[in-house]
């Protein structure tokens, strides 16, 4: 991608998002920072525009994107990190469960890859990348929602792929399985913690997915778990 160019990246207020945007900013990109709360974009750059727009909600995000390709630009660059993460084996599952794990992991992604598509293709170019999770490819126990809302968005990944890539537009996904975040220390033993992943590195890659770098690599799912 080239210096200037345009990239959103949605789920800026976590701890990812807040990294991808600085790796993003750091490449030359122009980014746009799109969350559903102010509050948690507060510490991002000021120089970084911010967008309020609930990734779940389709016509918030077609309006979102649609402003920023009018008033910044059209995006050559999607970073969806989007996410919600929940527990519960498959017997002690509920439909609200469900409901939120696909809502937040699935559909968000659907709605921002839609939003975006329609200016990539008129550019003739552009890169998106999802941030699914191990639990997506290795069966897990004991999160059924997430991991089956994770595995459905690898899969959407490499449908979208098949069906953007004649247009120029390469999708892929990173696949983390511990991010290093303050929440995650907080509430997992630190046994569990030494095999966490920074935000930063997750970024880097992300980064890389999204650079010309890239360019040979569409519909992968990009493993990135730690040691």
């Amino acid at each position: 991608m080239s210096t200037g160019e345009v990239a959103v990246v949605a789920g800026a207020g976590g701890a990812l998002g807040h990294a991808t945007a600085a790796a993003l900013s750091g490449n030359g990109l122009r980014v746009v920072a799109l969350d559903r709360s102010e509050h948690a974009m507060r510490d991002l750059p000021q120089t970084s525009r911010k967008e309020i727009a609930d990734p779940a909600d389709p016509a918030a995000v077609a309006e979102a994107v649609k402003r920023i390709a009018r008033e910044v630009g059209p995006p050559a660059v999607l970073v969806n990190a989007v996410g919600a993460f929940g527990l519960g084996d498959s017997l002690a599952t509920t439909s609200e469960a469900l409901h939120l794990m696909l809502e937040a992991n699935l559909a968000a992604a659907l709605w921002l890859s839609q939003a975006v598509a329609p200016h990539m293709r008129e550019r003739g170019s552009g890169a998106i990348v999802h941030v699914t999770a191990r639990p997506a490819l290795e069966p897990t126990a004991g999160m059924t929602a997430y991991s089956v809302s994770k595995a459905a968005l690898a899969h959407l990944t490499r449908i979208l792929d098949l069906e953007l890539r004649p247009a120029g537009i390469r999708v892929n996904a990173v696949a983390p399985q511990l991010i290093d975040t303050a929440a995650n220390r907080a509430s997992l033993p630190a046994d569990l913690m030494a095999h966490a992943v920074a935000p930063e590195a997750i970024a880097a890659v992300i980064a890389f997915l999204a650079s010309d770098a890239a360019a040979p690599v569409s519909g992968a799912i990009l493993p990135a778990y730690g040691n």
